[in-house]
């Protein structure tokens, strides 16, 4: 007998919803996250993803995480050849368009040492919807027909008992842990996010545990002088984490935008031999540095005066 959504989402119910102060350093909020766990990343594509904890867990050496995201970029590639992850569900794979199709994910799943679990866009977002409002699946028309369907072996059909239409189920999506970057949040863990919340939201409140890193952490009194910028409740959220340039060298949106230059050179270093290029960037940034200061300073002052500056200036315009 299948096991009762209930008691699958019973950990996320059990959550500690209590109001009580969560910051930690960046090493105590990587200790939260376990071997074997489902984990859901935030933000989407080169936009919000909290780089500082995939370097944390990466310097960790977590292994066997299942990872989970609207739209890959090049985390995954980290993650695939750093060996934390070997499977990573998402609707596509790549730094971002300009670029192309990730060479680092061809080399690692086209040799069979890791997995691109490829679902819609549409039909991720309905997964992490329908954890969050608990319940077991969701209807959509999307994938309908699509060979993108046809290579998923846990997809059901229904007819709709109002219209008769046929429908495709998709199952709840409530990942172990959620890894969320913000622009700031209090210490309780109310988040106020900036610019486009891509799936962040219903992504927490599926989740059974919920890591928060912030460009940085204001008081409860600045939260509550705007309510409805709040979009992740602190009864969601397990730790709060502050890291400026979190999402380095990806873009924070109203704080900075992305380091291209620095997304040149990763794309040329691995161009030409994948493997090798992303384990010299890997030695580089993520091993090498003593601490995430030291990782900012490899990336460069005049890399993050110039981010800060395009971001700070999209906001103003």
């Amino acid at each position: 007998m299948a096991q009762s959504y209930l008691d699958l989402r019973a950990a996320t119910s059990a959550r500690d919803r209590s109001l009580r102060e969560k910051v930690m350093s960046i090493e105590e909020a990587t200790s939260l996250v376990n071997n074997g766990d489902s984990v859901a990343i935030g933000g989407c594509t080169a936009s919000r993803t909290p780089f500082a904890m995939i370097w944390a867990l990466i310097r960790a050496a977590k292994s066997d995480l299942k990872i989970s995201r609207s739209i890959t970029s090049t985390e995954g590639d980290l993650m695939f050849a750093s060996g934390i992850s070997n499977h990573i569900l998402t609707s596509w794979f790549s730094q971002g368009i300009v670029w192309g199709i990730s060479k680092v994910m061809r080399a690692y799943t086209e040799s069979n040492r890791a997995r691109f679990e490829e679902w819609s866009h549409m039909s991720i977002g309905l997964r992490y919807r329908a954890g969050a409002m608990g319940v077991p699946f969701m209807p959509m028309r999307s994938m309908m027909g699509s060979d993108v369907a046809g290579q998923l072996d846990n997809l059901k059909e229904m007819d709709c008992p109002f219209t008769g239409e046929k429908m495709l189920l998709v199952p709840a999506l409530n990942p172990d842990v959620a890894l969320i970057h913000v622009q700031r949040c209090d210490a309780y863990g109310n988040a106020q996010i900036d610019g486009l919340q891509f799936m962040d939201i219903d992504m927490a409140m599926a989740a059974n545990r919920v890591i928060l890193t912030t460009e940085r952490i204001v008081s409860n009194d600045q939260i509550r002088r705007s309510p409805d910028q709040t979009r992740i409740p602190f009864i969601a959220v397990e730790a709060v984490v502050e890291v400026p340039f979190g999402s380095a060298p990806h873009e924070c949106y109203g704080m900075y935008e992305p380091f291209f230059s620095h997304m040149d050179d990763y794309a040329s270093l691995t161009k030409t031999n994948p493997e090798q290029g992303v384990a010299e960037y890997l030695e580089k940034y993520y091993y090498g540095p003593k601490d995430w200061t030291e990782y900012l300073e490899l990336l460069g002052l005049g890399e993050m005066l110039d981010a800060t500056y395009r971001g700070r200036s999209i906001q103003n315009d």
